[in-house]
């Protein structure tokens, strides 16, 4: 994420939480670039919002509070938004960032969070998509991780066939 401007505000989105309780909230709130024309450019990357990913432009209406809903993506930033629950150490701060570290040599970006152990990892379409998939799948049946797809383009689909 870029750092914050007066440019920038929440936006709100609204989520379905399953029968477990997943995800842990009904509401997550994003930054973004106000574009001033009722659309947004989100700033950060989503833990748990499905179907958008940084960059997306995404029509917003305000509540009668002022507070900014998302709506319509307007278009899609072709970035990929993939999400890991690290169960490594018990997803500590360290195995954390060793995750974003050997993610980010493969031209990824992201954050981790500590009350759920998870990383949220934004894959630009240039990043070596092919290779993240393969530490993605090995990682995972090392038992390092768990990962799922919250936003993903034809590219990255097309790695599954590869």
């Amino acid at each position: 994420m870029t750092s914050i401007s007066g440019d920038h505000v929440k936006v709100h989105f609204r989520m379905d939480v399953d029968e477990d309780g997943w995800p842990p909230a009904s509401v997550e709130s994003l930054w973004a670039v106000d574009l001033g024309d009722g659309t947004v450019r989100l700033d950060n990357t989503p833990w748990f919002v499905r179907g958008v990913a940084s960059g997306d432009i995404i029509k917003v209406e305000p509540d009668s509070e002022g507070l900014l809903w998302a709506g319509e993506t307007v278009r899609a930033s072709e970035n990929c938004t993939i999400r890991l629950i690290v169960l490594k150490d018990s997803g500590s701060a360290a195995a954390r960032q060793s995750v974003l570290e050997i993610f980010h040599k493969l031209g990824t970006t992201g954050e981790g969070i500590e009350r759920y152990g998870m990383v949220a990892l934004d894959v630009p379409p240039q990043a070596d998509l092919q290779r993240i998939r393969k530490l993605l799948e090995h990682g995972e049946a090392k038992e390092w991780w768990h990962w799922e797809e919250g936003c993903v383009t034809a590219a990255w689909r097309a790695t599954a066939t590869e």
